[in-house]
């Protein structure tokens, strides 16, 4: 009995673990911060990979957050690629703003954000879900996150000579380490 005790304790060891739900992996860009004059059109672009299974759909959400206390879901692709508009993004003003498109056989989801307005200034943070089959039952499988900080410069700050040398000035450095870029010269 202690011998087919420890041959089956050896068998379960030896097989294979059960499948255990894993996180999707999803990048969001540009990011992680990301600069627009008021007015301009912003384009962000959500990247899905190592779903468990290629038959399996994806929902995707975009969610704003002016601060990590308070978030609002403003769009949602379903897992059969119908858009839904929430909370104050129903409104008509909103819905011709708000643009959320798949592309690259749905490994890419771009958010267009149209004629950006400084209430428009937060973190946009793309929340996917893996959904799929299990016992004619839809089954979320995997879920993943990711997000970015949209920036508004306000129009009259733009529009001012100063700003412009300055923001073209430094425009150089952004997204890059200062410390690939810059030399320090000195003499002996």
């Amino acid at each position: 009995m202690r011998l087919l005790a420890t041959a089956l304790a050896a068998l379960l060891a030896s097989a294979p673990a059960p499948d255990v739900c894993e996180a999707l992996n999803v990048t969001v860009s540009p990011g992680p911060t990301v600069r627009y004059s008021e007015g301009d059109n912003a384009t962000l672009y959500c990247h899905i990979s190592q779903k468990r299974k290629t038959d399996n759909l994806l929902a995707v959400r975009w969610v704003f957050a002016v601060s990590p206390t308070q978030e609002y879901l403003m769009i949602k692709m379903t897992k059969f690629g119908s858009v839904q508009y929430y909370g104050n993004y129903t409104h008509h003003f909103h819905k011709q703003r708000l643009r959320l498109l798949k592309e690259k056989h749905g490994t890419m989801y771009k958010f267009l954000i149209l004629s950006l307005q400084q209430t428009d200034q937060g973190h946009y943070i793309c929340k996917v879900q893996e959904i799929g089959k299990h016992r004619n039952k839809w089954t979320a499988w995997s879920n993943g996150t990711a997000a970015t900080e949209i920036r508004v410069i306000s129009s009259k700050t733009s529009d001012d000579p100063t700003y412009k040398k300055k923001h073209e000035a430094w425009k150089f450095f952004e997204g890059k380490d200062a410390s690939n870029c810059c030399w320090l010269h000195t003499r002996c």
